[in-house]
Order: structure tokens, then C-alpha cells, then sequence
């Protein structure tokens, strides 16, 4: 198939370019980040912004399928950035689509839009979300998929992925963000108990993609992944520095006094334009357990997670010393 795939020089869209190219398919890889899609051997790389809505439909132009993974993903930063990324880049690919008749549209969204500050296992597509976002990125990457759902009546066709904790070899934010803090003074063990969530390794998440391209059925529907199999933070993070061969600097924090220190580091970072060492959403992130239910998935896609947690971390481990 002919195959673009947005945010191609970030971790997912890296991943599943490279993948989709290796199999035969012919691949057109978007991103901004000039140096890394020049670097990409095999797909065709675009230098497009998504925000460049005449670009990006010129890019939809005779391809089968859209994979869209290009967003802005952080945990702090002005709304207005966000909703450009996320809100207008998404209802670009959308339009682009439409235009040239692409075959179905994979968007990557985020269970961060589940987030609500408490505990939450089983998390299935269908449950009810929080009535607000708890942060510029849930808030946008909700109404990127309202932008989904409205334009479905239009003659979209498209499936949506809401992969949790995507970590592996090219990995930029979650594990090398926890590496960071331990090298820079201590990663924080917030609350009273080691919390359980889940991780997805990102080939597994490739997996369903590819799976998803020409899959009955699917179309119109949202998706949970994960790896299927839940761990408990601290001990997971104990893991990874042993296999590194650093010591962890893991500092208990209650969670009254870690949200108290977010409050106040969040105000100084308004203050100064710069994001905060903690962020309220991180202290909610690090001491709240969240799994998801994968069912609909394996039934729909026959997804099976095939590379497990701790082949997956070995794999990261293995890179990151080589980086």
C-alpha cells in the first residue's frame, strides 16, 4: 500500500515508518525535524507542518492510508500551541483525506483523556470520560477526535488508538525524563503504595496499526492498547536503574506534599516562562494507578502484545547504552 505517516521523526511515527517500509510498503514520512526524516532510510520524508493545511493535503494526494501520529505531547506549555498541533493539524489530515479519498485513517489519541487525579482499572472505551481535561494535551487530543467523529458522516474512514505509556528503543519522554531526574537529584515515590498501571511497548503498538490497515470492521472505532500486562511503578523503575547499573535516588513523598510543591512550582513557572520541574499532572500520573482494557483490541484486530515488559525494557536498556 501507499502509506504517510505523520510525526514520522518522533518516537511512534519513526517506528511505524520504518516498519511499514521494511514489509514493501511505500512510505511517505511527515515531520518537522528536518535532520531525523533526511536520515530515514527508505521513506519518502516530507518537511511538513501540520499546521500547513495545503501542505498536508498535497501530501494525502494518492494514499491508501494515513497513519497520524504527529502531535505536541508534553505536560506543559500555552493552550493556543496545543490546540494548532493538536486540534488544527489533525482536522488538516482529516480534510486531506477527504479530499483525495484516502482508504482509512489511523489516529493515535491518548488515555490521558481518562486522567481525572484518581485510581482507575479496566478503563474500556465506551466508559464515561471526566468532564474536564487535566491539561492543555488531554483537552486537545479529545477534540482531535471529535474532529474524528464529525467528519465520519462525511465519508471518513478511520480508527482510533489510545496506546498507554508507549516506551522502547528511540523512546524521547517518558523512561530518558525519569533517567534525567534521577541524574539530576531523585525520582519522586509519591503516595502509599507502589501504583499498578500499564506500559505498551511500541512495536506491539506498530502491531496494531498494521493490523488495523486493512482489518473489517473496524472502521469508526476507538481502541485501548497496552501490553496487557500491568506493573507496579517503583518496582519497574528499581528494575531499570539495576539494568543500567545506577542507582536509583527514589525520595517518598506523601501526595498532599508533592501536589502542594507542584501548586507552587507550576505559579513560578507562569511567572518566568518555563516549565516546572513538577507538575500538578505529574504528581497525579506518578501516585495514581491506570490500566486499560484490551479486549476489544485482541477481538477486533486479534491484537496480542508481542514483545513483553521485560523483554521490552531490556530492549530499551540495550539502546540507551549505546546512545
Amino acid at each position: 500500500m501507499k502509506v504517510m505517516v505523520t510525526g514520522a521523526t518522533g518516537f511512534l511515527g519513526k517506528a511505524a515508518a520504518l516498519r511499514l517500509h521494511a514489509l514493501g510498503h511505500e512510505v511517505t514520512a511527515l515531520g518537522r525535524n528536518r535532520a531525523i526524516g533526511e536520515a530515514l532510510q527508505g521513506p519518502k520524508f516530507l518537511a511538513v507542518d501540520l499546521e500547513d493545511a495545503t501542505a498536508v493535503a498535497n501530501a494525502c494526494r494518492d494514499q491508501d492510508v494515513v497513519i497520524h501520529s504527529g502531535a505536541l505531547s508534553s505536560v506543559w506549555g500555552p493552550y493556543a500551541a496545543f490546540h494548532a498541533a493538536n486540534v488544527l493539524g489533525t482536522r488538516h489530515v482529516i480534510e486531506g483525506c477527504l479530499a483525495h479519498g484516502v482508504g482509512r485513517l489511523l489516529n493515535i489519541s491518548s488515555p490521558t483523556i481518562y486522567f481525572d487525579y484518581r485510581e482507575k482499572h479496566g478503563v474500556k472505551e465506551t466508559d464515561a470520560l471526566p468532564t474536564q481535561g487535566v491539561n492543555a494535551y488531554a483537552v486537545t487530543k479529545r477534540l482531535a477526535e471529535v474532529e474524528l467523529e464529525r467528519a465520519a458522516p462525511g465519508g471518513l474512514r478511520y480508527v482510533n488508538f489510545r496506546p498507554r505509556g508507549i516506551f522502547g528503543p528511540g523512546d524521547t519522554a517518558i523512561l530518558p525524563r525519569i533517567i534525567r531526574a534521577n541524574a539530576e537529584g531523585m525520582v519522586p515515590l509519591i503516595g502509599r503504595e507502589d501504583p499498578l498501571l500499564d506500559l505498551t511497548y511500541v512495536e506491539n503498538v506498530v502491531d496494531a496499526l498494521i493490523a488495523a490497515m486493512d482489518a473489517p470492521g473496524v472502521e469508526g472505532k476507538t481502541y485501548n492498547l497496552s501490553n496487557g500486562a500491568p506493573v507496579r511503578l517503583w518496582a519497574t523503575l528499581a528494575s531499570l536503574f539495576e539494568q543500567l547499573g545506577q542507582p536509583m535516588r527514589g525520595r517518598r513523598m506523601s501526595y498532599h506534599g508533592a501536589m502542594a510543591a507542584a501548586t507552587l512550582m507550576e505559579l513560578a513557572g507562569r511567572l518566568r516562562g518555563k516549565e516546572p520541574v513538577l507538575t500538578r499532572y505529574t504528581v497525579g500520573v506518578l501516585s495514581r494507578g491506570m490500566t486499560l482494557d484490551i479486549s476489544a483490541a485482541r477481538q477486533d484486530l486479534g491484537y496480542e502484545p508481542r514483545v513483553g515488559m521485560e523483554d521490552g525494557m531490556a530492549h530499551f536498556v540495550a539502546w540507551w547504552k549505546q546512545q
